[in-house]
């Protein structure tokens, strides 16, 4: 029962829906007594030959008066305590969301995406279902039990009663160790549904280099393989489960036999009449719900308390990335100046990035060049906070990054990644995203300098067109200059490029990178690419190698330099003059 426990925040938050619906159930219960106790005296009547009319109406009316107000009340304590316990599934489901979106890349990288929508869907609603029926047959078994001994002991006999409950306690005690096995079969199923998550989603993203690798049958081999591990698993859960209603029963229907066996030795002694006999039996018959109950609630409280465990762990991972003590709301305008002595992902793993020192005026251009895991996306990632610095600083009108909250940094900042991820709804929308009120106007402009509008008003809904699960509808180099225009839309003091225009054909982005200059006069821009003639209006241009700065100037520098640069730059120059089928002299 330690699950109430951990849940008593929330109890005590909703104590007014839980205190009237707990104070129902209670009345609820006592009118269940009422029926028996009226049917006993019924039956005395007409063993005495006493029962006339009046005495059978007034007795019929007063059980269907009673049978009406069960209905009302039942109705109500459901309302009350089936709507606390939704409430709590959206406060789960809610922290649990917001928690996510604290998080860094390197919490996404630890977590499966599968585990993470499992905690906010099973895990969820089995809390919610012990808040709401877990409650229910808490209070329910032990008010209904308890008054139903009541009656039975005061109207009936206390000697019947007793030898009626005596197997009682062996119920007890193994519907106790149905309990334990539960939560920890529970654990298992929650745990591989989770795999079983995280293989459809993993699957349905990677579909086109399955099919393309021609992988159907050995990713449905997989799945399957995965699907009845996860049965095999709800199955062992499911054999506990089903030995409650059968032990109950067994032990209720012992109960049935004590009493039937002395309680017709009590009749014939005069102890009891026939019709109090008939009330015990009936009382019996109350009984069955109550240890019914009993049993069940011990299923719901172990199955929501492994699923609570699950979700507090989650929840008690705390992000990497948070502000500072005394952050400042301001957001950062001004000269940008990296100081880097050292920075690695992981200890373990070496500096991806050492000895990094340049600066940046407000309104010029940095471009960024190197091989593939020469730590460029990880130069500008450390901007945006997504990692921290622990030998080095990064300053921004000369006041370090760190002294800023995270939101009033990101405000500054605009980014468009190597991974162009679009939502599945229109492309307006997914060019609005950061700015939500933006017209239909201002939409086409920031499409048109991104050179996107011609593409979009071609499809046949226009801005309207839904994209698509990531985009799926539209090429790479189409999702590419979305994700500029929804950057440029923002019209951010820093505009963040990580190989942004890498699937767009050299006359696009010559004119992306024209509209950029004109667009962001006095605005900082910084470019990471693999392309050189991206960089070639850049005010400063780095060259990185194993995470050091080993070239630097303006292009017309690094080409006379006759270094690194210059060559990648004449090689490049040289597939696009064979792409347009032209000729080198030299």
């Amino acid at each position: 029962m330690g699950v109430f426990k951990d849940l008593f925040w929330f109890f005590k938050q909703e104590k007014k829906s839980y205190i009237f619906g707990i104070m129902i159930l209670i009345v609820v219960a006592a009118i269940i007594m009422f029926p028996p106790f009226a049917v006993g005296i019924l039956v005395d009547h007409i063993s005495e030959n006493t029962l006339t009319g009046q005495i059978l109406f007034t007795w019929l009316f007063l059980i269907i008066f009673s049978g009406f107000l069960l209905y009302v009340l039942r109705f109500v304590w459901r309302i009350l305590i089936y709507g606390a316990s939704a409430r709590l599934s959206q406060n789960l489901r809610n922290k649990l969301y917001k928690h996510f979106t604290e998080h860094t890349s390197e919490f996404y990288n630890e977590q499966r995406t599968g585990d993470l929508m499992a905690h906010a869907t099973n895990d969820v609603q089995a809390v919610e279902m012990t808040a709401g029926d877990g409650v229910l047959t808490l209070i329910d078994s032990i008010t209904l039990g308890g008054m139903v001994i009541i009656m039975m002991s005061v109207f009936v006999s206390w000697e019947l009663t007793l030898i009626c409950l005596l197997p009682m306690p062996f119920m007890a005690i193994i519907t106790g160790q149905y309990g334990k096995l539960i939560h920890q079969r529970f654990a298992k199923a929650q745990s591989s549904f989770a795999n079983l998550n995280d293989k459809v989603q993993e699957s349905i993203s990677g579909i086109r280099v399955t099919k393309s690798f021609g992988r159907e049958e050995a990713e449905i081999k997989d799945f399957s393989d995965k699907s009845q591990d996860t049965v095999n698993k709800n199955i062992a859960v499911a054999k506990i489960d089903a030995l409650f209603d059968p032990t109950i029963f067994f032990i209720v229907g012992i109960s049935y036999f004590l009493a039937i066996a002395f309680g017709a030795q009590f009749v014939i002694t005069d102890q009891i009449t026939i019709g109090k006999l008939t009330t015990f039996i009936m009382y019996l018959g109350n009984l069955i719900w109550p240890m019914l109950a009993f049993g069940w609630l011990f299923n719901i409280v172990e199955r929501g308390h492994a699923s609570y465990d699950r979700i507090t762990a989650l929840l008690s991972i705390k992000p990497s990335i948070v502000d500072l003590p005394g952050a400042i709301t301001e957001v950062p305008t001004g000269n940008i100046s990296y100081r880097i002595n050292s920075f690695s992902f992981l200890e373990e793993e070496g500096s991806v990035l050492k000895t990094i020192e340049f600066d940046l005026k407000k309104g010029e251009t940095l471009g960024i060049v190197g091989r593939t895991g020469s730590g460029k996306s990880a130069l500008v990632r450390l901007l945006l906070r997504e990692f921290d610095l622990d030998d080095g600083d990064i300053q921004i009108a000369g006041r370090s990054i760190y002294d800023y909250k995270i939101d009033s940094l990101r405000q500054a900042l605009g980014y468009v990644p190597q991974d162009h991820f679009l939502f599945s709804t229109t492309i307006a929308e997914n060019i609005a995203f950061a700015k939500p009120e933006a017209t239909l106007a201002e939409i086409r402009e920031v499409a048109a300098l991104a050179q996107i509008d011609r593409d979009i008003m071609q499809f046949p809904e226009a801005y309207g067109t839904i994209v698509g699960e990531r985009g799926t509808t539209l090429s790479g180099g189409q999702k590419q200059r979305i994700s500029i225009a929804r950057a440029l839309l923002l019209n951010p003091e820093i505009l963040i490029l990580d190989d942004a225009l890498s699937a767009v054909d050299a006359k696009t982005e010559e004119a992306i990178l024209n509209n950029l200059l004109e667009l962001r006069e006095n605005k900082t821009t910084i470019i990471s690419s693999h392309r050189i003639s991206s960089l070639s209006h850049a005010n400063l241009i780095i060259v990185l190698e194993n995470g050091e700065i080993v070239e630097r100037g303006t292009h017309t520098q690094l080409i006379a330099a006759d270094g690194w640069y210059k060559e990648i730059f004449t090689r490049q120059q040289l597939e696009q003059l064979l792409e347009q089928g032209g000729e080198s002299n030299g």
